[in-house]
């Protein structure tokens, strides 16, 4: 095992051992994403029956909505993470050792991506409990999985971003209300090509978090469909790619600046 490796999984056990020892970091980002699709379902299933609704189970279109939200909720607690360890100096002290910063981000999403997977197998099983349909079968579920950790790993590293450029737990709760916003103007409760309002369709069309549900969602209702796949994974990984970045970036210029 190389010197990365090593670090990796010192910093990986730190973050497991963290959200193990805070239930509220796990039960939490599990439970409530089940209750609201709980009152989603049994609120909005009258939908089913609008004309060009795409299924007639609306326990299969709002599957998708726990997973996303409880995404959002790993990137909330990424980011109070990594603020919590900056305001208590356990960033600089840990800056001073040679550990590599590469290591000390892949601790930090490992705690994060455990939850989201172990989140989605919990919202599938009950799920499947209730009544849920796969369209694209047992490689769709791994597909589906795939995508949901690309879509935790997304959330979290913007998470990690605004813990390491704000240094302050309270700062990232702060953001979550705004992010949350992002969650409901898309397309969670509704095909987009079904929303009467022009200005909510336009602002639905234009949240990337609109992509991320019907990625999801196409696994589960429609099979295989190629675009929107391929529009959710390239949208989970765009903004992977920007949360992970600017993470890496602010984590330099914080520790740069001990």
């Amino acid at each position: 095992m190389n010197e990365l490796s090593l670090q990796t999984y010192e910093m990986a056990r730190r973050s497991i051992v963290k959200v193990l020892r805070q239930p509220a970091l796990f039960i939490f980002p599990i439970l409530f994403p089940l209750i609201m699709m709980g009152i989603n379902v049994s609120g909005l299933d009258a939908a089913t029956e609008i004309p060009g609704f795409p299924t007639d189970s609306y326990l299969d279109f709002a599957i998708a909505f726990p997973m996303v939200q409880g995404a959002l909720f790993a990137s909330i607690n990424a980011g109070s993470s990594v603020a919590r360890d900056v305001e208590t100096g356990f960033l600089n002290r840990l800056a001073l050792t040679p550990m590599q910063r590469a290591a000390m981000l892949l601790g930090l999403f490992t705690g994060e991506m455990l939850v989201a997977f172990v989140s989605t197998l919990i919202y599938l099983g009950v799920g499947f409990a209730i009544g849920l349909h796969f369209a694209s079968g047992f490689f769709g579920v791994l597909v589906l999985l795939a995508l949901s950790l690309l879509i935790a790993l997304a959330f979290a590293g913007l998470g990690a971003f605004i813990g390491l450029r704000t240094g302050s737990p309270e700062a990232v709760q702060g953001v979550f209300p705004l992010l949350f916003v992002f969650l409901f103007l898309s397309s969670s409760s509704l095909p987009r090509d079904l929303i009467e309002h022009d200005w909510f369709r336009i602002v639905a069309t234009w949240n990337p978090v609109s992509y991320l549900f019907e990625g999801l969602r196409s696994l589960i209702i429609f099979g295989w469909q190629a675009k929107e796949l391929a529009l959710g994974f390239g949208v989970a990984a765009v903004i992977a790619v920007l949360g992970v970045y600017g993470a890496t970036v602010a984590l330099r210029t914080r520790v740069a600046a001990r």
